[in-house]
């Protein structure tokens, strides 16, 4: 029976890469792969909807709105070519319901799922998907990334003019200049305004 797997890790932990790598490797073995990813992130678009690394791997992908059925989607795909297998990316953007099509497409169609994303937002709560995922899928596992004192990175910290801030909408696309992966101590730390590992 094909699985629900769960990768999460914080910003710049090579989510992406490893979801691009991932699918060259399926498809270098003969798999028809459905790259998808919400259609919320549209960073890094000229054009046609890509999935993008920060380290320059990208591949263009299906986007899907929040009202969007996966499973009719994955009908439509298939109707076109066979998939073999669905990677996500940023999947902490989906809906609950949406993370239970990803089990149902899973477990029913057997189909391999693998969800890339991040697990907490900026105020180190859930996201809906990923809180889903946690309670779903079949495997899951942590992309390690490491803070700048060091330490393992936990958080996804987001600055306002260079400062860690917890207030602010709770999705606000962005990169290095809008988040910092830290550790749980520097993020206390730049929170409440001492020594700092920036």
């Amino acid at each position: 029976m094909a699985k629900l797997y769960f990768k999460y890790g914080v910003m710049g932990s090579s989510k992406t890469a490893q979801a691009l790598m991932c699918r060259y490797n399926y498809i270098q073995q003969g798999f028809n792969v459905l790259l998808l990813k919400p259609a919320i992130d549209n960073r890094f678009e000229n054009g046609s909807p890509k999935v993008v690394s920060r380290i320059g791997l990208e591949a263009e992908c299906v986007k899907f709105g929040r009202d969007e059925d996966l499973i009719l989607l994955l009908d439509r795909e298939d109707q076109k070519r066979k998939v073999d297998v669905v990677i996500v990316d940023e999947c902490q953007f989906a809906t609950k319901k949406q993370i239970e099509q990803l089990k149902d497409i899973a477990y029913g169609c057997s189909i391999p799922v693998l969800c890339y994303g991040l697990l907490t937002n900026f105020r180190t709560e859930l996201f809906e998907g990923s809180k889903r995922l946690m309670e779903l899928a079949d495997s899951v596992s942590e992309i390690k990334s490491v803070c700048k004192c060091g330490e393992k990175a936990t958080v996804n910290a987001r600055l306002l003019d260079g400062h860690v801030t917890i207030d602010g909408p709770e999705v606000q696309l962005g990169a290095e200049e809008t988040y910092q992966s830290m550790c749980y101590g520097c993020f206390k730390k730049n929170l409440d305004g001492n020594e700092t590992c920036l």
